[in-house]
């Protein structure tokens, strides 16, 4: 990419002379006496009539050497004019010529095809292309990405095509050799036919002397701070006059200032005036910066999906701030976060008023187009132990403006069903806070417990999303829970159900420094859950459930990731035997440890069938240890995954390091836009009567 320049040197034209060569006297031919002497006497009266043209009799010509003047030639009456007649017709020579002419359409115009010869063959020649001379300029990438001559692929329909694409070509080296500071670079080209070889067209390019910066010059305005646009724009004296580099260095201007309070400013058109005596250019940029500028009011305009007071509350700056326009890029990008747009843009305008500390206050309009704020959405997984597992939500994301969602949920299983109704509202107040109001009901039908239950719940929430991954995050809220489940009551020997009230105030918080939501690949995350509960069955009984998470990524080059988590939980408070058993803690399954089936591992009861077979079903505990550590290697869109998992749960109110289960596998990847479609097949190792041989999982997102 050139840029223009003019070089500083006049161009003075040679004088002209003009001189003037003496010619001798002509004589003339006939003597002005004899002239006159041969003129007819005219009469001096106007009005007499004119002499018939028969009494004009021609004079004989006066002896030599006077030579006498003709006489006018008078042009001849009509009845002078002999009559004009037309030749006769040509007669036909045949009568064939006298039948109408052939019908074009009757006439066959299919080409001419001569046996044996391949047209392409005949008209095809190949070639080879030579560049001498931009290697040493850095300037070869460029040109064989541009060339005319590479464009064609060494193949032309003959020797004045591969001449004119030659020719192209030497416009090109002259124009890469200018843009990087070689103005008086010359290309050349030329065709050559090697014996026994193919044509060879070369480019030659005579860079000669590179053009470097001998002044730099900036019009501007004053700025706050002082030279700012100076320090902004990365040229020095003696840098090379190079098209790429010195568009950067303007393109930091408009890029910068606009960051430092001037949302304004306009970078002109540079000119460079080339010395060919000194080989620089004096550089001038005119750049017109605007007032300086402070945040001050929002507007918005087109089909609305909320206010401009809404718009408020998702800017991360407050009025009177200094004007960034990453802030403002920060605005854009929440207001598509939200969901709710086709398009929408956020521009500065200008308002005149000053604000306290000298800046102009300016005002941002946003410019919305809602787009349909409905979205229906499905998810699909299976587990071994927990059975097929499908659910579906329809979600209208602004039915209470601005952004109050409505949410209706439902799930169908092997082992579970259900449906809910959440209220959201997103960026309640704050950005990314999060309101909610759920109501659930279920039936979970598992091998350690069956349930029915329903929810009421209340939360508010600071949550990561794909858009915005934040490094700390947190949750609280209450929940009401009743539930109608089966437990095994040791004192009587068998099972029976019983109906639990629960309250509870969840709370979470979280820390991440993890790369990617769905496929981090470096960083570390730690998780804490506490809910202090308290569980209503005959008489109040208080207590509390704590979960810590920790999981981390360590990259191996550029394929292999090495993933390590560690969980612990533990209630304290209460009797195993007093708790609902879907609060109780158990262990196994795809999110858990893989190679067994869903919520194996742990104690289990001494049940037996009606034949007297051991039923062996898992208890739960109030305590439990996990342990997983993978690789993933990925090639492409594709991964495989060995991993080992551990892990125990246990009936003390701590996790114990003894009678560690473990499980090993393999697992396949399908990485998408969306996150990972993920495959995993495991084993139990040790494995004792009763568990899983083989276990399988298949769902979306990495399992830690």
């Amino acid at each position: 990419m050139m840029i223009p320049v003019a070089r500083a040197q006049d161009r003075v034209s040679p004088p002209t002379t003009a001189t003037t060569t003496a010619q001798p006297p002509v004589e003339p031919i006939v003597p002005d006496r004899e002239f006159e002497a041969a003129l007819p006497t005219l009469s001096s009266d106007i009005n007499a009539p004119l002499e018939p043209l028969s009494g004009f009799d021609a004079k004989p010509s006066p002896p030599p050497p006077v030579q006498p003047l003709p006489a006018p030639t008078v042009p001849a009456t009509e009845a002078q004019r002999p009559a004009e007649t037309l030749p006769d017709a040509v007669q036909p020579e045949a009568p064939e010529l006298a039948q109408p002419l052939t019908p074009l359409s009757s006439f066959n115009v299919t080409p001419v095809e001569v046996a044996g010869v391949d047209d392409k063959r005949a008209v095809e020649i190949r070639y080879d292309t030579v560049i001498k001379g931009l290697d040493a300029i850095d300037g070869e990438t460029q040109f064989r990405a541009l060339s005319a001559l590479r464009e064609g692929d060494g193949k032309a329909a003959n020797a004045a095509m591969v001449q004119a694409r030659a020719k192209e070509d030497e416009q090109l080296a002259v124009r890469i050799m200018r843009a990087k500071g070689y103005y008086d670079g010359t290309a050349t080209s030329a065709i050559e036919t090697p014996p026994g070889q193919k044509v060879r067209a070369v480019v030659t390019a005579l860079p000669g002397k590179q053009f470097t910066l001998g002044s730099i010059r900036i019009d501007t305005q004053p700025t706050v701070p002082p030279n700012l646009v100076q320090r902004e724009l990365p040229l020095k004296v003696g840098d090379p006059i190079d098209a790429e580099r010195i568009q950067a260095a303007e393109a930091n201007v408009s890029l910068k200032l606009p960051q430092q309070g001037y949302p304004f400013v306009q970078v002109g058109e540079r000119d460079i005036l080339l010395d060919d005596t000194t080989v620089t250019g004096a550089y001038t940029l005119p750049v017109t910066t605007g007032p300086r500028s402070s945040f001050g009011t929002y507007s918005t305009t087109g089909k609305l999906a909320f206010d401009a007071e809404h718009v408020g509350v998702l800017a991360r700056f407050k009025q009177g701030e200094l004007y960034d326009n990453r802030k403002v890029d920060d605005l854009r990008a929440a207001l598509v976060s939200t969901g709710l747009f086709s398009g929408v843009s956020v521009e500065p305008q200008r308002t005149g008023q000053v604000a306290p500390d000298g800046t102009e206050y300016v005002n941002l309009l946003v410019k919305q187009d809602a787009g349909p704020a409905r979205t229906l959405a499905g998810e699909a997984g299976y587990g071994t132990g927990q059975g097929i597992r499908l659910e579906g939500s329809w979600t209208h994301r602004n039915l209470f403006p601005p952004e109050g969602a409505l949410i209706v949920r439902g799930v169908a299983g092997t082992q579970e069903q259900g449906a809910g109704v959440t209220f959201r509202r997103s960026n309640a107040g704050r950005r990314d806070r999060t309101f909610q109001i759920l109501a659930n009901a279920s039936r979970s039908n598992y091998n350690a417990f069956e349930a029915f239950t329903g929810t009421l719940g209340i939360r508010w929430s600071y949550d990561s999303t794909p858009i915005w991954q934040k490094r700390f995050t947190y949750a609280y809220g209450a929940e009401l829970i009743g539930t109608n489940e089966d437990t095994y009551d040791f004192d009587v020997g068998a099972r029976r159900r019983k109906t639990y009230g629960i309250a509870a105030l969840p709370l979470f918080a979280g820390f991440d420094t993890s790369d990617n939501l769905l496929n981090p690949t470096k960083g570390f995350r730690l998780k804490l859950n506490a809910s202090p509960e308290a569980s209503v069955q005959g008489a109040a009984r208080p207590y509390g459930r704590f979960m810590v998470e920790g999981t981390a990524y360590y990259p191996i080059g550029e394929s292999i990731v090495i993933a390590g988590r560690a969980r612990a939980g533990s209630i304290q408070g209460i009797a195993r035997d007093d708790l609902a058993p879907s609060r109780r803690y158990y262990a196994g399954g795809g999110g858990s440890v893989r190679g067994f089936g869903f919520q194996e591992l742990g104690p289990r009861t001494p049940e037996v069938d009606e034949d007297g077979n051991s039923l062996n079903r898992p208890i739960g505990g109030r305590s439990l240890n996990e342990f997983a550590l993978e690789a993933r290697y990925r090639f492409g869109n594709f991964g495989i995954v060995p991993f080992i998992d551990a892990g125990q749960v246990y009936e003390s109110s701590l996790p114990k390091g003894s009678d560690l289960r473990f499980g090993a596998g393999i697992g396949g990847r399908f990485y998408t836009n969306f996150g990972p479609m993920r495959v995993d097949v495991a084993t139990p190792i040790a494995r004792r009567p009763g568990e899983s041989k083989i276990a399988l999982y298949i769902s979306i997102g990495q399992a830690f």
